[in-house]
């Protein structure tokens, strides 16, 4: 997920809008925006690009096996198509 880092400059970047009239309250905006933001990017389940590009490599392994499996299973069906009969 996002880590604190991301989540506190994007609530830095939310609270440097604030209209200059709110700047007494620019402290307590931000701290509520950074909670917000956590508990929304929360619930999306969203995953790191490490994350993503791990799943990405253990697909590509398995998407390999499953071909090299269909070609062992091809080159078997005449074989057994032979002894069936």
């Amino acid at each position: 997920m996002f880590d604190t880092k991301t989540i506190d400059e994007m609530a830095n970047r939310l609270a440097s809008v604030i209209p200059p009239s709110l700047h007494a309250i620019k402290d307590d905006l931000e701290k509520t925006f950074r909670a917000i933001l956590q508990s929304v990017l929360g619930k999306m389940e969203l995953v790191t690009r490490e994350e993503f590009e791990v799943q990405k490599m253990v697909l590509a392994k398995t998407r390999a096996n499953l071909e090299a499996l269909e070609k062992r299973v091809a080159a078997l069906e005449p074989y057994i198509a032979s002894t069936e009969n």
